[in-house]
């Protein structure tokens, strides 16, 4: 458990949990946290103040870069006595903060830690005190959460109404297609859907036909985020803005989303895609007073309407795309040898890797290394399994990987681990692409810090104009719902949370409907 959770249908509101009440500063810095007595770990001992100061010290010690550095402007916590503990902070935090620290930072016992290596690995299931225990599991195969009857927490405000299974088991594959089978077999019984072919053409199973097995679509309220190809920037061969949006301009989304994609997505073009902090048109004042410091810093287009990559007509002949990536390409000091491939000024060749971990990209990034192909371009697929892919990018290893960035409704702190400075050389952060801009700096601090909504979506839009202007990436594509399977045997709340589709959380099993499909054979 932690402090507080985050409401799943309002973007700026969180409510306690471990916390049954807060207090603040009159100068902001101090936020002190007033513990439910009630609240038990799992072998029965308190909740006191003093696990949560040391879970803060542990958080911003030992914890992952985007949690420690999220929380940096955190000094750290002091318990005032057993059920009271304060947060202090620099006074450079944002506004959110606070509230994301109270959300973020798991809380755990300071007594099981003095005799367990917390970075050590193990087997044992660390103690908790959340609706669930840690029940049987395989490694690398499946685990079951057992929901725990004696939980503290059961009755409290937030959890009312969910935590509703008695067990659910994760089971673990290292194919999707053998996912897929898993599901179609009734061993997996709720299955999220995220290839477009196999939504469209093979949910035609018995038991789909027989509607043992629904398959629909729920709303998706969240930002779309940021999905695309990222470039290393790390590397040389990326360093020109004109080679990074050369290279984008041969892959065809109109032609991918018809043939391969079914007409299902739409194409990303924002750091904030299907939110209302996309930057549109020209910039506003608002805009215009946070980008002019940055004039002859940033890219000229900034100040006018924001980079969106071409619109084909979906038949496959970008000529008129390629010919402008040639353009750009010897532009920025490629040229072509004897043999047609593209060379740099030391006659070294243009090679190009997508690292990616599931072999479903395949058939979407062929037809855009025969693109890349025409302007001379060795590029490659390169499928690697789950735990080399994820060395791969903790330690930035890669020339080009498909990455999602997902955002809040309100993005707080964590997008400084997406595109700030700091994150770009620490391994194991989210700013894979190695973007380092002051200019991304103040504005995502600005954005991070504004006092209203309305500021914080001008900044972000003022953002998005510079972000999108340097081509740090191939933007992919997106969908406003979730796409998903299950079989007819869970009932969930007539009202879904606009901000999450949280199945394990607030759906239940519905006896009446698992009988009704055991009839069904």
């Amino acid at each position: 458990d932690t402090l507080m959770v985050r409401a799943l249908d309002e973007p700026d509101a969180v409510y306690g949990q471990l916390a049954e009440s807060v207090s603040v500063s009159d100068d902001g810095n101090a936020y002190t946290f007033y513990l439910r007595p009630e609240a038990r770990f799992h072998d029965a001992t308190p909740v006191t103040a003093e696990d949560v100061a040391f879970s803060v010290a542990l958080a911003k010690e030992k914890g992952h870069p985007n949690l420690s550095q999220t929380i940096g402007d955190l000094e750290g916590a002091k318990a005032l006595d057993d059920h009271t503990v304060v947060l202090n902070f620099n006074g450079n935090q944002s506004r959110q903060l606070p509230m994301i620290a109270a959300q973020l930072i798991p809380v755990f016992s300071k007594a099981y830690y003095s005799t367990v290596d917390f970075e050590a690995s193990t087997l044992e299931p660390p103690l908790g005190s959340g609706p669930y225990r840690v029940g049987n599991f395989e490694p690398g195969r499946y685990i079951e959460y057992v929901r725990d009857r004696d939980y503290w927490g059961r009755d409290i405000p937030v959890n009312v109404g969910m935590f509703n299974f008695d067990v659910f088991r994760l089971e673990f594959f290292r194919d999707i297609q053998v996912a897929f089978e898993g599901f179609k077999s009734g061993v997996v019984r709720f299955h999220e859907e995220f290839s477009s072919k196999t939504w469209a053409t093979e949910y035609n199973f018995p038991a789909v036909e027989s509607g043992a097995v629904v398959k629909t679509t729920f709303a998706d309220g969240r930002p779309a985020g940021a999905q695309g190809w990222f470039y290393n920037l790390r590397r040389d061969k990326f360093a020109d803005p004109r080679t990074r949006e050369a290279l984008g301009l041969a892959f065809d989304f109109e032609w991918a989303n018809k043939t391969l994609f079914y007409g299902l997505y739409g194409r990303t073009v924002s750091f904030f895609q299907n939110s209302e902090m996309v930057a549109e048109g020209n910039p506003s004042p608002g805009e215009l007073a946070l980008l002019e410091p940055w004039r002859g810093k940033v890219p000229d287009s900034v100040f006018g309407e924001p980079y969106s990559p071409p619109v084909t007509d979906g038949s496959g002949n970008i000529r008129s795309q390629l010919r402008q990536a040639t353009k750009l390409l010897a532009d920025a000091g490629w040229t072509r040898n004897a043999e047609g491939k593209l060379v740099d000024a030391g006659g070294r060749p243009f090679v190009l890797e997508f690292l990616s971990n599931s072999s479903a990209f395949e058939r979407i990034v062929n037809p855009f290394i025969r693109n890349l192909a025409v302007l001379g371009v060795d590029a490659k697929f390169r499928l690697v399994d789950p735990a080399q892919f994820e060395a791969r990018l903790n330690d930035f290893d890669f020339d080009i990987v498909g990455r999602r960035y997902s955002l809040s409704p309100t993005p707080g702190e964590s997008i400084r681990q997406m595109w700030g400075s700091k994150a770009a050389e620490t391994p194991g952060s989210s700013n894979i692409a190695g973007i380092a801009d002051p200019a991304i700096d103040a504005l995502t601090d600005i954005m991070i810090r504004a006092k209203s909504r309305a500021d914080m979506v001008t900044a972000a839009r003022a953002l998005d104009r510079v972000l999108r202007a340097g081509q740090y990436w191939i933007p992919q594509w997106n969908r406003a719902f979730y796409t998903v399977a299950f079989w007819d045997e869970f009932g969930w709340p007539e009202i879904l949370p606009a901000y999450d589709l949280p199945v394990e959380q607030i759906w239940w099993f519905d006896a009446e409907k698992a009988a009704r499909l055991a009839d069904k054979g």
